[in-house]
C-alpha cells in the first residue's frame, strides 16, 4: 500500500518541491514519470475488474500511443510502428516548423487518453491528466507550447484510437457464450465463484505481429483418461495432486508471487469478498518499469520498452486463447475432485478458462524475450511489483529466469499441469522472438 501511495503522489508531490518556474523540460524528461503513469493505468485496470486478457489490450494501445509521440518527436532516433503492426497504416507527424511541442508530455497525455479510451468508467484518468497539465503550467511551459503539445498528443491518440476500433473487440462483446456440457475431459466452471468461461472468442481479435493464430500451434494436449495409470494424462494429474499436497514454503511463495489474480473471491462461511491485484500483464508492465529504471533508460527508451513488451503480451494472449478454446481442457481441480479426492484444493484459485495452454506461462515467456531485446540477457533485477499487495520481492538473474519461474508457479499453484506449463513457455518464447525480429523501434 505504501508503494502505491507513493506512486499516486508522484505527480503532485515529487516535483512540487522544485523552486524553478522554468524547469518543465527537466521534469517531463524524467522516465520515472512515464513509469508512474503506467502504474496509474495499472491501478485503473485493477480497480475496474478488467480480466487479464482484456487488460493486455488496455496496455497495448496506450503504450503504442505514447511511443508514437516519441517516434514523431525524435525521428532520427526512433521509427514509427506504422506499417509494422497489422492495420496501423499511418500516424500523424508533428509540425515543428511553426510550433514548439514537448514530446514527452505529449507521450504522457496520449498514453492516458488511450488508456482511458479502452477502460471505464469514462474519465478514469482525468484527474491525473489535469495534474500533468497543471504541472506544465506551474513549471514554466508557455500556454502556446502547452496548447501545441496537447493538440499533437490528441492527433496521435485519435489515430491510435481509430486503429483500435478495428481490432474486432467490439464484435466479440456480442459473441455466443461458451457452452458447458459434461463431456469427459471438457472444461467446466470451477469453485468458488463458478465464473463463466472468460473471453472464448479472443482468438478473433486482430493480432499485431503474428501471421495467424495457427503460427505457433503446440501439439494437442494429452488424451484425457483417469483409469490408465500408465497414461501421460493420468501421470500429470497425480503429479500435480502430489505436488499440491507437499508444497515447500519456497514453492508456495513462488506461486503466490506470480498469482496475479485480478479478482480473487474469498469465501468464509456466508461471507464473500474480493481481493484485487495486478493481472499477469500488469505485473510485466511493472517489471518493464523496474528494468528501465535499473538500466538508466531515458524517457524515450522507456516508452519503447513498454511498447515492445505490450505488443508481446497482446499477441501471446491471442495465441494462447486460440489454443485454449480449441481443446477446452479440464482444470486439474475438477479432475482431481471428481475422480480422486473431492476435498482437494489447489494452492491458488483456479481461473475461469480452460487449462491448456497456460496463459501466464505464455505471456511471461513472450514478455521476457521482449525485455531481453531491450535490455539484454543476464539482466539481474529485483521484482518489487508485489510489495504493495503484501508479498515479498523476488530477485532474478534474467527475464528468462523469471519466465521459467512463472511457469513453475502455475504448477506449484495447482492450476496447470507440468507439461502444459513447459509447452506454453516454449510457445511464448517463440512469440517473443517474433516480436523482437519484426518490430523495429530504434534506428
Amino acid at each position: 500500500m505504501k508503494k502505491r501511495l507513493c506512486l499516486f503522489a508522484f505527480v503532485a508531490i515529487l516535483f512540487s518541491a522544485c523552486q524553478s518556474k522554468s524547469d518543465y523540460d527537466k521534469i517531463f524528461k524524467d522516465p520515472n514519470l512515464y513509469c508512474a503513469t503506467v502504474h496509474q493505468l495499472n491501478t485503473v485496470v485493477m480497480g475496474n475488474n478488467f480480466g487479464p486478457i482484456v487488460a493486455s489490450r488496455n496496455y497495448l494501445y496506450a503504450a503504442v500511443a505514447g511511443y508514437e509521440c516519441i517516434a514523431g518527436g525524435y525521428p532520427a532516433r526512433f521509427q514509427s510502428l506504422a506499417g509494422q503492426l497489422h492495420g496501423l497504416q499511418s500516424v500523424p507527424r508533428p509540425d515543428t516548423t511553426t510550433q514548439k511541442i514537448d514530446f514527452e508530455l505529449a507521450a504522457l497525455l496520449a498514453y492516458c487518453k488511450l488508456g482511458e479510451a479502452v477502460t471505464f468508467p469514462e474519465g478514469s484518468m482525468r484527474t491525473y491528466v489535469d495534474s500533468l497539465k497543471t504541472m506544465a503550467t506551474d513549471h514554466g511551459m508557455s500556454s502556446d507550447m502547452l496548447a501545441a503539445t496537447i493538440a499533437y498528443s490528441d492527433t496521435v491518440a485519435a489515430a491510435i484510437k481509430a486503429w483500435s476500433k478495428k481490432d474486432h473487440y467490439a464484435e466479440t462483446r456480442g459473441a455466443p457464450e461458451y457452452m458447458v456440457n459434461d463431456s469427459p475431459g471438457r472444461w467446466v466452471p470451477t469453485p468458488p465463484a463458478y465464473t463463466p468461461a472468460m473471453e472464448p472468442h479472443w482468438s478473433e481479435i486482430r493480432y499485431v505481429a503474428m501471421d495467424s493464430v495457427q503460427q505457433f500451434m503446440p501439439h494437442p494436449p494429452y488424451t484425457f483418461t483417469v483409469t490408465d495409470k500408465k497414461a501421460p494424462y493420468y501421470k500429470e494429474v497425480k503429479l500435480i495432486q502430489n505436488k499440491g499436497d507437499s508444497l515447500t514454503p519456497e514453492e508456495a511463495w513462488i506461486a503466490d508471487f506470480w498469482d496475479d489474480n485480478p479478482f480473487k473471491l474469498n469465501v468464509s462461511g456466508h461471507l464473500m469478498f474480493g481481493t484485487k491485484k495486478f493481472s499477469p500483464a500488469g505485473h510485466w508492465m511493472g517489471i518493464t518499469g523496474i528494468a528501465a529504471q535499473k538500466a538508466g533508460a531515458d524517457f524515450q527508451l522507456t516508452t519503447a520498452a513498454y511498447a515492445r513488451t505490450a505488443a508481446a503480451l497482446f499477441d501471446a494472449f491471442i495465441q494462447c486463447w486460440n489454443v485454449k478454446y480449441i481443446y477446452n481442457t479440464l482444470r486439474p481441480e475438477t479432475a482431481i475432485n471428481k475422480y480422486f479426492d473431492a476435498n482437494w484444493r489447489p494452492h491458488l484459485q483456479t481461473p475461469p478458462f480452460p487449462e491448456y495452454t497456460c496463459g501466464h506461462c505464455t505471456i511471461s515467456a513472450a514478455a521476457a524475450e521482449a525485455l531481453t531485446t531491450e535490455f539484454g540477457d543476464n539482466f539481474a533485477y529485483t521484482d518489487t511489483t508485489e510489495l504493495e499487495f503484501g508479498i515479498k520481492s523476488r530477485s532474478f538473474t534474467s527475464f528468462r529466469q523469471a519466465a521459467t519461474e512463472t511457469a513453475n508457479s502455475r504448477f506449484y499453484g495447482g492450476i496447470h499441469y507440468k507439461y502444459s506449463t513447459d509447452i506454453s513457455r516454449v510457445m511464448g518464447t517463440d512469440i517473443g522472438l517474433l516480436i523482437a525480429d519484426r518490430i523495429k523501434l530504434k534506428k
